[in-house]
């Protein structure tokens, strides 16, 4: 003959069952236990990569932000941003095409982790020239970038804004949205100021194809 399981059992199980469950803390410590645990130096490419900052945390949740967090987050990548030495904002645009088609370096393969290495890979989200038909699209399109800002001489003071406002996005693009999806690339040493120049020549000069 079956007997009947007490209710005041069934509750006491499920009681028990949920004072084991872990908590979210617990669970973000193991999960970076074990993504700590399956990861090796090799080559240039170190553990320590895994390492989140604030911006990165925050971005990586299972929640957005609050707006308080995303806004330390910007505060902070703004105030890490380094302005070029003597204000030598551009270079060359013709480097800085090079640079963008570029998608070379940081990986354990190669040799150097001197940014001097490394390309930008910026046709891998953004459109910039209107001959270039392969490009990614999680950016919006930088065609006639500094043509649709009214940027007709770089030097000019009125030009000044934009030119500040593209070299904070180039630093870092958390200054102005928290959780953007762009290398940070002057804040992760993946690109030196001489090649963020020549980037800032092909996206602002009026002699830049992207500009034509």
């Amino acid at each position: 003959m079956n007997k009947s399981i007490p209710l005041i059992a069934v509750a006491a199980a499920v009681l028990v069952a949920c004072a084991s469950v872990p908590s979210a803390q617990d669970l973000d410590t193991e999960a970076k236990a074990l993504i700590k645990a399956a990861f090796r130096d090799e080559g240039i490419a170190k553990v320590d990569r895994i390492n989140q900052d604030l911006g990165q945390a925050a971005c990586s949740s299972e929640q957005p932000p609050s707006a308080a967090v995303a806004e330390q987050v910007m505060a902070q990548a703004r105030a890490s941003v380094k302005w070029p030495a003597g204000g030598r904002y551009f270079g060359d645009w013709r480097e800085g095409e090079k640079i963008a088609q570029n998608g070379r370096g940081m990986t354990w393969t190669d040799t150097s982790t001197a940014p001097s290495a490394n390309g930008g890979s910026c046709y891998n989200c953004h459109q910039m020239s209107k001959a270039e038909i392969s490009f990614g699209t999680i950016g919006p399109s930088l065609y006639n970038y500094g043509k649709n800002r009214g940027v007709s001489e770089v030097t000019a003071p009125t030009a000044q804004p934009i030119v500040e406002y593209t070299w904070t996005k180039i630093y870092n693009s958390k200054s102005f949205v928290a959780c953007s999806n762009m290398p940070r690339f002057g804040h992760a040493q993946l690109l030196d100021d001489k090649q963020m120049a020549h980037l800032m020549s092909l996206l602002l000069d009026p002699k830049s194809p992207l500009n034509q």
